[in-house]
């Protein structure tokens, strides 16, 4: 039997993450071969990852990153089972490193293709399900692009936004960290009423005839009265048309206005998870 020293272990642990026990073992059975052991906890990993296929992975952590220029900004989630591994800070960097490489990619097939440290995404991701014994993937992957891309993380890594601007300015940033969060509390159902799927508005109306006749309004009335309230859906459920949570006396395309006259919002991003 090959004589595995602490420090041999210890690169194993560094490199895949791995419990210190998994990795001796992996290494007593490649008999010291460091490769080999890789594969030994990779192959440990399908095992697992088989074996929760039909898992539920909806905990996790939402990751938005913008790039140096604030013209392109990603959304990544990386999922797993329990709030108790989602907290993990080494769960948290993983998310971070994978949505660096989001930031150069088109899809979330693109980004499991990807190689990180040696092996690709899609490779890590079954690795770390067997490091940690549950479902491990990446559940949503957003990009956006604008003129000017702000982003915010909600504490928590729960839910994480991007904002696209139709322009820069001094206090461009802060504008669209604003306008971020109020997507992040409100959750709009898209950015304007032009936004809103036509299915989705249909709905509202025979919902809001449905409670007009219980509450006995003759059928003629109810077209006129119907049209009333999709205005009213409209303001509460679409960004630019809420009332800003930080002044409810103006919506939040006034808000941004009142900030630089010549901006608006052009598009968001919003990725929630739990």
């Amino acid at each position: 039997m090959a004589n595995i020293t602490a420090a041999e272990v210890n690169k194993l642990r560094q490199a895949t993450g791995a419990g210190m026990m998994d990795c001796k073992k992996a290494l007593v059975e490649a008999e010291g071969d460091y490769d080999k052991a890789i594969e030994v906890l990779r192959k440990k990993g399908q095992k697992v990852a088989a074996n929760r296929a039909d898992r539920e992975s909806a905990e996790g952590v939402a990751i938005a990153k913008v790039n140096a220029d604030n013209s392109r900004g990603v959304i990544i989630s990386l999922n797993c089972e329990t709030d108790f591994v989602a907290k993990n800070e080494s769960f948290i960097k993983l998310a971070e490193d994978f949505a660096d490489l989001a930031m150069n990619v088109n899809s979330k097939e693109e980004l499991l293709s990807k190689d990180y440290k040696g092996i690709t995404v899609q490779e890590k991701l079954t690795e770390q399900t067997g490091v940690i014994g549950e479902k491990i993937e990446i559940g949503d992957f957003r990009t956006l692009e604008a003129p000017f891309v702000g982003s915010y993380i909600h504490a928590g890594n729960k839910i994480a936004v991007l904002t696209g601007l139709s322009g820069k300015s001094e206090n461009a940033e802060e504008i669209a960290k604003n306008v971020s969060m109020q997507a992040a509390a409100m959750n709009p159902v898209a950015l304007n009423e032009e936004g809103v799927d036509q299915s989705v508005i249909e709905k509202e109306i025979e919902i809001a005839k449905d409670q007009l006749r219980q509450e006995g309004k003759p059928e003629d009335m109810l077209d006129n009265i119907a049209k009333g309230k999709i205005k009213r859906f409209f303001k509460d459920n679409t960004l630019v048309n809420q009332d800003y949570i930080k002044d409810s006396k103006m919506s939040v395309s006034e808000y941004v206005k009142s900030q630089d006259a010549n901006l608006k919002v052009v598009a968001f991003e919003r990725v929630a998870l739990g």
